[in-house]
C-alpha cells in the first residue's frame, strides 16, 4: 500500500463520521448534511469530521438535491451540491452516527444493519430537537414552501444538539 493511502486511512480513523438518511436522499438528508457541515465549519472543526447523506431507496441515485430544497437552503445560506446515493452495508461499519429522518427510515436502517452493534449507531434525527416538539422530520417533497422551511428549522435545531453532544462526548473521553 502506498504511503499516501495509509496516511489517508489513518486520518479517516481519527475523524468523526456522520451519515444522514432519508428516503430518496434529495430533500431531508442532503439538507441535514448541509446544515451540519455549515455548523462544523463555523466551529473550525471541518478537519475532524466526515459528513455524508444517503437514502434508504435508490430512486434518485446520482441526482442533485431537489431544486426546491436547494432554493430554500440557499435562502438560508446553505449550499447543497451532494449527489444522491443509496445506503450500503459498508456505511454501518464506516460511520459512527447514522441519523434517520423518520420512523420508516429508521426501521429500514435497522432491518439492513449487519449486526446489533451497528444497529446502535442508528438514531432518530428528531430526537435531537430541543426547540421543536416533533417526533420526525417530515418529508416536504409533496408540499409547499412552508414544508421546506419547517425541515430546515428542525434540522438546524437537531444538528446543533447533535454537534454539541458529539463534541461533549469527545471531550469526556480525552
Amino acid at each position: 500500500m502506498p504511503d499516501g493511502t495509509l496516511k489517508m486511512l489513518n486520518n479517516m480513523k481519527d475523524k468523526t463520521k456522520v451519515l444522514f438518511v432519508c428516503l430518496g436522499n434529495i430533500c431531508r438528508s442532503p439538507m441535514a448534511e448541509g446544515v451540519f457541515t455549515h455548523m462544523v465549519n463555523e466551529r473550525g472543526l471541518r478537519e475532524e469530521y466526515i459528513i455524508d447523506s444517503a437514502g434508504v431507496a435508490g430512486y434518485h441515485i446520482g441526482e442533485l438535491p431537489d431544486r426546491r430544497m436547494r432554493e430554500h437552503a440557499w435562502q438560508r445560506g446553505y449550499k447543497l451540491d451532494s449527489r444522491a446515493r443509496q445506503v450500503k452495508t459498508d456505511d454501518f461499519f464506516e460511520f459512527d452516527y447514522i441519523l434517520a429522518m423518520d420512523d420508516s427510515n429508521y426501521d429500514a436502517l435497522i432491518s439492513i444493519a449487519p449486526n446489533t452493534q451497528t444497529e446502535l449507531k442508528v438514531k432518530r434525527m428528531a430526537d435531537f430537537c430541543r426547540h421543536h416538539n416533533m417526533d420526525h422530520v417530515p418529508d416536504p417533497y409533496y408540499g409547499g414552501a412552508a414544508g421546506f422551511q419547517l425541515v430546515i428549522d428542525l434540522l438546524e435545531d437537531a444538528c446543533e444538539t447533535l454537534l454539541n453532544e458529539i463534541e461533549s462526548n469527545k471531550n469526556e473521553t480525552l
